[in-house]
Parts: structure tokens; C-alpha cells; sequence
């Protein structure tokens, strides 16, 4: 079985995850963080994955290639830095963000978003490999 998870920080699914494959190869649990450092560098975004943790240059390329229709003009200029999110955990999004936005949505193309998809459609095949044994 394929979980294919768009949320980033998949603590308790990648727990699970470990823990449902002790014995045998059960769960895959995809995209990766090396997956989506991978699908970064092939579609060329200028932010890191910590830097752009919601709502910024990846998370809007993929809806502007996807669902353009469901993207406000406004990201144009909705960046929003906070590259320091030490209780993150602790007091959620709202102690670092009013909008809900962390990175660049303004870099966002759709052209990036199909890339981003193109190269995590790619990279799927070798880890179901791994998952198949």
C-alpha cells in the first residue's frame, strides 16, 4: 500500500509508517523529503522546503498548474518570512504568520507546478520498487 501525502511534517504517518514495516514491507509513505529536494532542484524554485513551509513558491506552482482558478491574485505579494519557528509545534502557524503564509508564492509559476509533479511521478517508480522488495 502507497500513502501519498501532500502535508508536509508527517510525524505521526511516518511513525506508523516505520512502525507497520517492522516485520514486512507494508506502507509506503510518499513523497519523501529527498523526493521533494529532488522535484525543488528539477523545477528550479529559488526557496528551501523549511523556507517555504505553506502556502509560498511550491504549495502555489503546483495549484497554478493544477487549479489555477482556485488561486487569488493577491499571492503576487503575499510573501510572508519566518525562517525561525522554534515552537512551532507548540503554538501552531498563527505564533509566526497572520496569513497563513510561510515562503514565496510571488516566485510561483505553473510551469514549476507541473515540474514539481513531473519529478515526484518519476522518483515514485523506485520507491514502490523498494516497497515491492
Amino acid at each position: 500500500m502507497a500513502l501519498i501525502s501532500g502535508h508536509g511534517g508527517n510525524y505521526v504517518l511516518s511513525n506508523i509508517t516505520q512502525e507497520a514495516n517492522t516485520k514486512e514491507r507494508r506502507i509506503l509513505l510518499y513523497p519523501s523529503n529527498t523526493a521533494w529536494d529532488q522535484a525543488h532542484r528539477d523545477a528550479g524554485l529559488l526557496t528551501s522546503g523549511h523556507d517555504d513551509m505553506h502556502g509560498g513558491e511550491r504549495e502555489t506552482s503546483i495549484l497554478l498548474h493544477v487549479a489555477p482558478e482556485l488561486v487569488n491574485d493577491s499571492f503576487h505579494t503575499a510573501d510572508h518570512d519566518a525562517p525561525a519557528r522554534p515552537d512551532l509545534l507548540t503554538i501552531g502557524m498563527a505564533g509566526y504568520t497572520a496569513s497563513g503564509i510561510i515562503g514565496h508564492p510571488s516566485l510561483a509559476t505553473a510551469t514549476k507546478g507541473a515540474t514539481l509533479l513531473g519529478s515526484l511521478t518519476d522518483s515514485f517508480a523506485d520507491r514502490l520498487a523498494v516497497l515491492r522488495g
